[in-house]
């Protein structure tokens, strides 16, 4: 439970960032309101993610990658279609917003220590 609510807040923090930096996106204000796009952005990025980069593996070997910034901008044009808490005006945006998302979590998952690394470490 604690790793999910780690997961809920270090969304919360790169979807404030990405609309702190992009003009075209826009979150309402309110910390639960942030809290509810951040949980239901992970819940987009755990269900439907998997299956489309799977089904995609052949673009993003050909793109070097450069297509799991496409799915990541879809997840969040989907998260913006179930929600009216955040606000995307177009794909534009949405594909730098992915970008930044991506930047801040990758830093913040670098910064955590990882609890799963912890307990196998203390077998030994």
């Amino acid at each position: 439970m604690q790793r999910i609510l780690i997961r809920v807040g270090i969304n919360a923090v790169a979807l404030f960032a990405a609309a702190g930096l992009v003009g075209g996106i826009t979150l309402e204000e309110g910390f639960w309101k942030l809290l509810l796009v951040a949980a239901i952005f992970g819940i987009i990025n755990a269900v439907l993610k998997p299956v489309l980069v799977f089904l995609s593996i052949p673009f993003i070997v050909v793109t070097f990658g450069i297509a799991l910034i496409v799915i990541n901008a879809l997840m969040l044009v989907i998260t913006d279609a179930l929600t009216e808490a955040i606000e995307i005006d177009g794909f534009g945006s949405a594909l730098l917003g992915a970008v930044i998302i991506s930047i801040v979590s990758w830093t913040a998952n670098r910064l955590l220590p990882d609890s799963k690394k912890r307990r196998t470490s203390n077998r030994s």
